[in-house]
């Protein structure tokens, strides 16, 4: 999924967004993170890579925000989930 599944765009998206991912003609985007979850997005409006620059941003947004880069060498194995778990059982 990494090197083709965004067809023409998938270079540029493993270097921004980091996540491998598969899009579809029909507007859904699903995007993973290693054993830890699974990211769905859907617009159906497509640029002419037959991408929708909505998904592509809401995708690069949380992959920023959340620390979910495959390639961001500060990001430890995937650790996403155990993070948000350790946060929530802090704040009860």
């Amino acid at each position: 999924m990494f090197t083709c599944g965004l067809y023409d765009h998938a270079g540029e998206w493993a270097y921004r967004v980091g996540l491998p991912a598969k899009s579809g003609v029909g507007g859904g985007t699903l995007a993973l993170v290693n054993r830890q979850l699974g990211i769905a997005v859907y617009s159906p409006k497509l640029n002419a890579k037959g991408n929708s620059v909505r998904r592509i941003l809401a995708c690069k947004t949380l992959a920023n925000e959340l620390d979910l880069h495959a390639f961001e060498f500060t990001n430890v194995g995937s650790n996403f989930m155990q993070a948000m778990m350790q946060s929530r059982d802090s704040s009860q």
